[in-house]
């Protein structure tokens, strides 16, 4: 029997937020870690488990090997939580790619299903656009207004664009290399804090990622999507769907279109939502959540001790 906390939100973290050897605690005392990287594994034909737990992390860090990599992590631990509490969240969210972990997690997507489509989504990506074309870049200390005019100034005939609004003065920029250069010189300029290029090879959310999106959303079309049995906040748009053919959208529009993170973390917190928990591994959401509502409690799972933390403070 399950008690549903309406004051409360499960959010997924994205790329970005792996790393070789992470849930390797947790996989030792929790048998259901593994047992979920086995599943997706199986799916694959490739050992999951052995490429997060050994690395290397080059190649764990290639898109079509992180997008399954993180949603299986995002799941075992959700089904972690599962086994040791009965409470469940009213809200569910995710960055960017977790956007499909929340749809696995609130049983509008089956999980080997989900697997199949983030390896192909991943791999849609990366032949979007050649791996030294394009280009993303953090852009700190500046407001978004300023952020957007620096886009629309250094694009040049080019693309560029303000790809996720992460939080206050955080954004990510994305789109090719030489304009994203141009316009890390300019926000240099107008005194950003920092202007840091990522090290990643595809430049997520911005308009160069259509041809993905259009392969992608006839993926969708092959597999069976569910109302969500949560409230889920989307994306592209800060709003929850229960019709199929409106969450395919979502997820398509999604890789071309930019994570409103800011908007989304507002929402629920002005909804009544006072306590959010990043289904890890990680902690790179919280640091994000904690700046964007700040009256509210932040937790991350991603080993034991965080685990049981979380689970003090929810279970009360």
């Amino acid at each position: 029997m399950s008690d549903k906390n309406y004051n409360l939100a499960f959010v997924f973290p994205g790329q970005g937020s792996q790393s070789v050897g992470m849930l390797k605690e947790l996989s030792e005392i929790y048998s259901v870690i593994k047992q979920t990287f086995e599943r997706a594994s199986d799916v694959l034909g490739k050992d999951l488990w052995k490429l997060a737990s050994e690395g290397p992390a080059e190649v764990l860090n290639q898109t079509q090997n992180t997008q399954p990599v993180m949603l299986t992590a995002g799941f075992a631990i959700w089904q972690l939580w599962r086994e040791n509490s009965s409470i469940e969240p009213a809200w569910m969210a995710g960055h960017s790619l977790g956007e499909y972990t929340a749809l696995v997690c609130s049983n509008a997507i089956k999980f080997e299903d989900a697997v199949r489509l983030v390896s192909d989504r991943g791999l849609f990506m990366q032949e979007a656009v050649s791996e030294t074309s394009g280009a993303m870049a953090a852009i700190l200390g500046l407001d978004d207004p300023k952020v957007i005019e620096i886009c629309n100034m250094s694009a040049d005939g080019q693309v560029v664009s303000p790809v996720n609004f992460n939080a206050p003065g955080q954004v990510v920029i994305a789109g090719n290399s030489d304009a994203v250069e141009r316009a890390m010189a300019a926000a240099k300029e107008a005194e950003a804090k920092r202007a840091v290029k990522l090290p990643v090879s595809v430049p997520s959310h911005c308009s160069l990622m259509k041809p993905a999106a259009e392969r992608l959303k006839k993926r969708l079309n092959e597999i069976s999507i569910e109302s969500p049995d949560v409230t889920l906040i989307h994306n592209v748009d800060v709003a929850s769907h229960n019709a199929p053919d409106v969450i395919r959208n979502a997820l398509s529009e999604q890789l071309y279109k930019p994570v409103r993170w800011v908007d989304t973390i507002k929402f629920m917190h002005e909804q009544g939502v006072n306590q959010f928990v990043e289904c890890g591994p990680g902690k790179v959401l919280i640091g994000l959540n904690k700046r964007i509502a700040k009256a509210a409690d932040q937790f991350s799972i991603f080993n034991s001790e965080t685990l049981q933390n979380v689970l003090e403070h929810i279970n009360g």
